[in-house]
């Protein structure tokens, strides 16, 4: 039985139908193989009334991580920074861990010594053990019953957050790569931005990534939306551009066209157009499955406001890497065993197929995260680009 043959209009016309439909205020969706760009369409308004184009600047939420993660792993080529280390060393607020175990019948925080040091790598792979509010009841009490702020508002107080568990015994997505952040810092003496500006974002020619909205960049801002029983409506909602730290697990701010051009480095095993960011062989061991027996599984809300329940790619074994979420078997729609996916809390997705040598994203701006009508949409895009 032969595939059936798509055209790069078969997805102008779903992705134009979703606005149509009033199912997404915009969108814009973007893909390459190794020959070059396979699509690039956008569609829909931005708040502004401006169309969405594929330098629409947008939250990139938790897309925010790789970047982030990418420039902590380039300080570990450098011998910098080690990735089994005792993080203590480095930054003393991890000297001493703390294991939050529950609450008394007052609802007293139960806090106890952690049984290890936080690392590098246990960071990166989410199994140092924080945590984050909207998905884990623990944390929400906690920071509720100590009056720490959540951790889009970007506070070094919400940073004292103990953790779920020792580290390294249990996968939990949190506020890892805030800590990652800080770590770059400490070792470069210099802030985050600037680092990653000079590292990473400069180098790929990526202009319209940064944690500051400068004038230029707020001029092509999306704006964002949330998603309600009676449908979208338009929200402000910014990330603070004060902050008392730069929060490396969320607040940048970037372009499709640019996080396209960071996903073709991962595709191309590290560099892109001549530009080389990570080695071949610290790329590999970035990929490859970091959480031992442990597993990925659903995500269960306890902020619907900021997220709904999800779980992707379920009947699939996932694992995580030191960028992102893997599939441990090929999926039932095609995408390879091994395969880099992951994305931001307003509804944006990437995936990297380096076996097949494809790779995509796909940026709406709309709240809860998990959106059925965007991941469905995704899906949709992702199978039309195999097929392509």
């Amino acid at each position: 039985m032969t595939a059936p043959t798509v055209s790069t209009q078969d997805i102008d016309q779903f992705l134009a139908a979703a606005v149509d439909a009033g199912d997404i205020p915009g969108v814009s969706a973007l893909a390459v193989t190794a020959d070059g760009v396979r699509y690039s369409g956008s569609f829909g308004d931005r708040a502004d009334g401006a169309p969405w184009t594929e330098h629409t600047v947008a939250w990139l939420g938790s897309m925010t991580k790789m970047i982030v993660a990418i420039g902590a792993l380039q300080l570990v080529e450098q011998g910098r920074i080690e990735l089994d280390a005792d993080l203590g060393t480095v930054l003393p607020a991890l000297a001493a861990p703390q294991v939050l175990e529950g609450f008394d019948d007052n609802g007293k925080p139960l806090v106890r010594p952690a049984r290890g040091p936080v690392t590098l790598r246990q960071l990166l792979s989410h199994t140092a053990g924080n945590g984050y509010h909207f998905w884990n009841a623990n944390v929400l009490k906690y920071q509720e019953v100590e009056g720490l702020p959540g951790i889009i508002e970007c506070r070094e107080a919400t940073l004292t957050t103990p953790l779920l568990f020792d580290p390294g015994t249990a996968w939990e997505y949190g506020m890892n790569l805030d800590w990652v952040g800080k770590a770059i810092e400490a070792v470069t003496g210099q802030d985050l931005e600037e680092y990653l500006r000079g590292a990473i974002l400069d180098p790929l020619g990526m202009s319209a990534t940064s944690f500051r909205l400068t004038p230029a960049l707020r001029a092509e801002l999306a704006g964002m939306n949330f998603r309600t029983p009676d449908g979208l409506v338009g929200i402000e909602l910014e990330m603070t551009q004060e902050p008392e730290f730069l929060m490396g697990g969320g607040a940048m701010y970037g372009s499709p066209a640019d996080y396209l051009t960071l996903l073709r480095m991962i595709l191309g095993g590290g560099e892109v157009d001549g530009v080389r960011i990570l080695r071949e062989d610290t790329l590999a061991e970035a990929l490859s499955n970091q959480i031992g027996d442990l597993t990925v599984g659903a995500i269960t809300t306890v902020d619907p406001g900021s997220s709904n329940d999800v779980e992707f790619l379920p009947g699939t074994t996932k694992k995580w890497s030191l960028l992102g979420m893997l599939n441990v078997e090929e999926t039932p729609d095609g995408r390879s065993a091994g395969s880099l996916f992951w994305a931001g809390l307003p509804n944006a997705y990437y995936w990297v197929d380096r076996d097949k040598g494809n790779t995509g994203v796909l940026f709406t701006q709309i709240l809860p995260f998990g959106d059925h009508a965007v991941l469905d949409l995704f899906d949709r895009f992702e199978n039309a680009v195999r097929a392509l």
